[in-house]
């Protein structure tokens, strides 16, 4: 059960790191696209991993071993999240994180096929349950057509590929070559879309205080998932992230003065009972 306690802690800090990042990419979206958000952060995060790693000695693990899995995982993170820093910018927060959290039902879904993990008939009861809590949250009736609900659908596509090629990844690579790959092709790719058109916005001197944030915590979340992966399977793993909701609904209601509704709260307890019938079941089963 200890491994499922560090899990827990190590989710919480990807949950803070989360929530920073949305308000910090809402501020952003007045004055970058997604695609020049996305090359600033992966140029600032491949120096922070550059030198952490060579402050902690962990240079020597960056390696191409696995260069297939890394571009998997990458291409679906890039995708992933650049809809998601659109759908922020377009739509309100509380509604963002619920349609994202469809990413543990795709996790749950394929990480048998693709991981070896069992699907018991509790951990699927937990995930719909989870679910259920997302749609009553997300009200997806009301926002129909949006194209910032379809962005937000979409995106946890992007992150369920990306939990999936992570938790392989971490049998046998490295926290810091994960990283440092996820901020290298991803500065590739951005610097290839925000490109395209030839014209790629300087940021104001207001917005860099604002891209550090984006860059430190967007590394920072995916530590704190690569380290949680290592301690429980991913099926257990990606719905501990549901506990963002709530703390998300807060600030955009604090914030931007978004509907703090009863649904919310409503759809909050039922996430977060599946969230624990799903950890239980796993600690059960090891």
């Amino acid at each position: 059960m200890s491994a499922y306690l560090g899990a827990i802690l190590w989710m919480a800090g990807a949950t803070c790191s989360f929530a920073a990042m949305a308000v910090a990419g809402r501020e952003i979206a007045v004055e970058l696209d997604t695609f020049e958000l996305m090359l600033y952060r992966s140029v600032i995060g491949v120096g922070i991993v550059l030198g952490l790693g060579a402050l902690g000695g962990q240079l020597g693990t960056i390696r191409g071993d696995r260069m297939r899995l890394h571009l998997l995982r990458n291409v679906g993170h890039f995708t992933g999240q650049n809809l998601w820093f659109y759908a922020i910018a377009t739509i309100p927060l509380a509604q963002v994180v619920a349609l994202e959290f469809t990413t543990p039902l795709w996790v749950a879904l394929a990480a048998p096929l693709l991981l070896g993990e069992r699907m018991t008939g509790l951990r699927a009861v937990a995930v719909v349950l989870g679910f259920v809590g997302v749609l009553v949250v997300a009200r997806p009736e009301a926002l129909a057509g949006d194209p910032g609900v379809v962005a937000a659908a979409l995106c946890a596509v992007g992150f369920a590929i990306s939990y999936i090629a992570t938790k392989s990844l971490s049998r046998t690579e490295s926290v810091t070559c994960i990283l440092f790959w996820l901020a290298a092709m991803q500065a590739v790719f951005s610097l290839v879309c925000a490109g395209a058109d030839l014209d790629i916005a300087w940021p104001s001197r207001a917005m860099w205080p604002l891209i550090g944030v984006v860059a430190t915590c967007g590394l920072g979340a995916h530590y704190c998932i690569t380290r949680a992966l290592k301690l429980a399977p991913a099926s257990v793993v990606a719905p501990m992230d549901f506990v963002r909701l709530p703390l998300v609904a807060l600030i955009g209601f604090l914030l931007y003065s978004e509907p703090f509704a009863l649904a919310i709260l409503a759809g909050g307890a039922l996430i977060l009972a599946g969230n624990a019938l799903n950890i239980r079941e796993s600690a059960r089963g090891r």
